[in-house]
């Protein structure tokens, strides 16, 4: 099983600003290089288009990460197709996948913010139909080096030449979902992987989706030894359960009140609510080496997936205890569950 991490970038709510920013993306190009030295496989990074996040533009970034790093694979997470151009996106993960010498994925989603929405001049009410066609196209621009193509909410192309071309010829384009049962199936059809946020629910409710996914997958007509398969979810690991839980739970906390509709209505996580979803079945990953170990084999037995993806920076989680879970990680984790 393949290991990796992702961040969305996020700013502790007492700090905001261009510095704050800046200290926030320095962080995260130190998070990627250790990731990298620690040997593991993918790391991702968010979109985000508000005050509370460092990362709007995640390919600059990645960008400036694959000039620090060697080996580790440098993905969107997600790249908010909908209210992007598809062109534009193709090119600038293109570049990446050059800088980095083939080390580029696209984590294409429909994203569960919708500020980036009014901010380019897309519809909500438009908000699958763009994704749809936008999806096409961005598949259509990675195999064809010249493309006529015709949809409905972009400007047509005529014989375009699509450059430049990424270095790996078959780039990774994953599917982001949440849990719907349409995006399962809109991955099979296509034969594309796919990535799910197991975030807030228990997994086990999660296994019919994975079913429809690999039904219509095989009923496609696709190879099956191509079907690829991630969950990500929100993490933190320590050498013991206590001290994860105690470290996390703050920062746990302030970020799903200050992220979530649910803060308007006076919402909030309580501490049993928090130790509900760090038991061995529940949604989220925080404990010792080990709870992390057993967490991760019961989920691969559920989904049979083939990567896990790691948040482990919530909330602005302070870089020195990033590290230490990236090195328990790289020396307690990885060797048990790269086998599974």
């Amino acid at each position: 099983m393949e290991f990796g991490l992702y961040s969305f970038g996020d700013l502790p709510p007492e700090k905001r600003g261009a510095e704050a920013a800046r200290e926030r993306i320095d962080a995260l190009l130190a998070t990627a290089k250790l990731a990298d030295e620690a040997g593991l496989s993918v790391f991702g990074l968010g979109e985000h288009h508000r005050s509370d996040y460092a990362v709007s533009s995640p390919t600059t970034v990645l960008a400036a990460i694959a000039a620090v790093t060697k080996q580790i694979r440098l993905t969107s997470a997600v790249t908010i197709l909908s209210s992007d151009d598809p062109v534009r996106v193709f090119q600038e993960f293109a570049t990446l996948d050059l800088l980095s010498s083939g080390r580029a994925e696209i984590m294409a989603g429909r994203g569960a913010f919708i500020e980036s929405f009014p901010l380019f001049g897309q519809k909500l009410e438009d908000y699958d139909l763009l994704f749809n066609e936008k999806l096409d196209l961005l598949l259509k621009l990675r195999d064809h080096e010249r493309l006529t193509w015709k949809g409905h909410f972009r400007a047509p192309l005529q014989d375009a030449e699509i450059a430049p071309r990424p270095l790996n010829k078959s780039m990774p384009i994953w599917i982001a979902a949440g849990g719907t049962p349409e995006s399962a199936r809109r991955a099979g059809r296509l034969g594309l992987p796919l990535n799910l946020a197991t975030i807030g629910s228990e997994p086990s409710q999660f296994v019919p989706f994975f079913d429809v996914y690999k039904e219509t997958y095989r009923a496609s007509g696709h190879a099956e030894n191509n079907m690829q398969m991630a969950i990500s979810s929100h993490f933190h690991i320590a050498s013991n359960s206590q001290t994860a839980r105690s470290e996390f739970f703050p920062y746990y906390r302030r970020y799903l009140f200050h992220n979530l509709p649910n803060r308007d209505r006076g919402w909030d996580v309580s501490p049993a609510n928090y130790e509900a979803l760090a038991r061995r079945r529940g949604a989220l990953f925080v404990g010792s080496p080990q709870e992390i170990i057993d967490k991760i084999a019961y989920e691969k037995e559920l989904f049979g997936h083939h990567r896990y993806l790691a948040q482990l920076d919530i909330g602005g989680l302070p870089f020195p205890l990033v590290a230490r879970s990236i090195e328990l990680i790289a020396t307690k984790v990885m060797p048990v569950v790269k086998n599974l």
